[in-house]
């Protein structure tokens, strides 16, 4: 598989301010695939250690912070061979060892010729215990499921990839492309973008070992529940987990604690929640008052909407049979375009580095998707799971905030086209979003 870290990743090796790397992202979702991948591409060799295989690594780290001494155990101990700039130095599975954690600091220190990544499920839970952190002496790097463009790669469709690459012209898409790239985006939401999952899509085509594959990473996930150091969390956990369907199904998706279990209150389950988002299962998008800078400033912290960290495992959470898919559009519309929001959201953490917002007013109720903030502008956006579009929410927002709207965006199933000022993306080109708001901002 080709995943598009491998450029970020060759950037970090190149660049004169390395440090030790912190590779995060869920479980399953292919860390230890592509830093081993990305030592065979650009290094002589790879050393991998797994301090969950093999535990007695660990107590290297307790009994000094000497590097040398530590490498010299580790070699020693494994038999493999570690040269400064030559070697990639891998430590997996390093969330339940906070002395590895810490001794980043020394390596980055006292010897930066070491090329050291480190990886580990739940890694987000462990750094948030502060105790174990070097704080300024890591680069942080996130890798999340493989996007549209991945999977597109994956399936053999490079020609479909490279030519939503080459659209530089605010123009539609002739129907030669448009159709494909709208069916095979149909089969991506079966999928979703979990490596394993797509796997067994793209090379055996096979639909029950597809939906096993998911089940089987939800098993995982569920199962890490149980890490969580407050043994009465787990239930929490759980529970807010299984109810994120039936929140994303509702017409207001503003995520309700009565809808998790009747009489829920936030403080009971805040900390349960928080657990979910630190561990990169889900994205927490808050309500913004209004589209002002620093986006967080305007954030209502009592609104806030939670979607999953990937739309195949929503769609198999959901119960949702990949049949949907042969049938019209009709997986795009399903349980009220939860799955279409839930892919859009997805595509833009990727390309952003702020976590979008949304934007809604009661009487009259008007709601707009998300907020993106791109540089120093913030763009308002509607998701629309069908073709032939209107949209409201998006003319109100402009008549409310003349001054701070350039540009505002849709994504639908219709055609690549700028209205005026609405530029509508086809849901087949969000990996592209970042990119052809420039190209529009530049024709406008």
């Amino acid at each position: 598989m080709e995943r598009l870290i491998f450029k970020n990743l060759s950037e970090w090796k190149n660049s004169p301010y390395r440090k030790p790397l912190i590779l995060k992202g869920v479980r399953q979702v292919g860390k230890t695939w592509v830093l081993r991948e990305f030592g065979r591409r650009y290094y002589e060799n790879t050393a991998y250690f797994n301090f969950d295989e093999n535990e007695e690594y660990k107590q290297f780290f307790k009994t000094t912070k000497d590097v040398d001494r530590i490498l010299q155990n580790l070699m020693l101990a494994s038999g493999q061979k570690i040269e400064p700039e030559k070697t990639l130095i891998i430590f997996d599975e390093v969330q339940d060892c906070p002395k590895v954690i810490n001794s980043m600091k020394y390596f980055c220190e006292n010897a930066p010729q070491y090329h050291i990544a480190c990886a580990g499920s739940l890694l987000g839970i462990a750094l948030a215990k502060p105790s174990s952190f070097p704080v300024g002496k890591v680069n942080f790097m996130q890798i999340d499921p493989m996007t549209f463009t991945e999977f597109l790669l994956a399936n053999g469709d490079e020609n479909l990839a490279k030519y939503l690459e080459t659209v530089d012209t605010i123009e539609p898409i002739p129907d030669a492309f448009f159709n494909p790239l709208y069916e095979k985006l149909k089969m991506y939401y079966v999928t979703g973008g979990m490596p394993e999952s797509v796997k067994m899509w793209t090379e055996a085509r096979d639909v029950s070992a597809m939906q096993e594959a998911l089940s089987g990473i939800i098993g995982a996930y569920e199962r890490d529940f149980a890490k969580h150091p407050d043994v009465s969390e787990f239930p929490k956990i759980s529970k807010i987990w299984k109810s994120i369907p039936s929140q994303l199904a509702r017409e207001n998706k503003k995520f309700l604690y009565k809808v998790v279990k009747e009489g829920a209150r936030a403080r009971e389950y805040e900390d349960a929640l928080q657990w979910l988002v630190d561990a990169r299962l889900v994205h927490k998008v808050y309500r913004s008052t209004a589209p002002g800078l620093p986006i967080a400033a305007y954030d209502d912290l009592s609104a806030f909407k939670i979607y999953l960290a990937d739309v195949g495992l929503l769609r198999r959470l959901a119960q949702l049979a990949p049949t949907a898919f042969g049938e019209g559009n009709r997986l795009f519309t399903e349980f009220k375009g939860a799955l279409t929001e839930n892919f859009v959201l997805q595509t833009l953490v990727t390309q952003f580095e702020v976590i979008p917002r949304y934007w809604s007013q009661t009487n009259p109720p008007y709601e707009v998707d998300f907020l993106i903030q791109r540089e120093n502008d913030i763009f308002p956006v509607e998701v629309k799971s069908e073709a032939n579009t209107t949209s409201k929410s998006l003319r109100k927002f402009k008549e409310l905030f003349p001054d701070k709207v350039k540009l505002r965006i849709r994504f639908s199933l219709d055609n690549l086209k700028l209205d005026g000022d609405v530029l509508n993306i086809p849901l087949f080109m969000a990996d592209q979003t970042d990119r052809l708001i420039g190209v529009a901002l530049a024709k406008r």
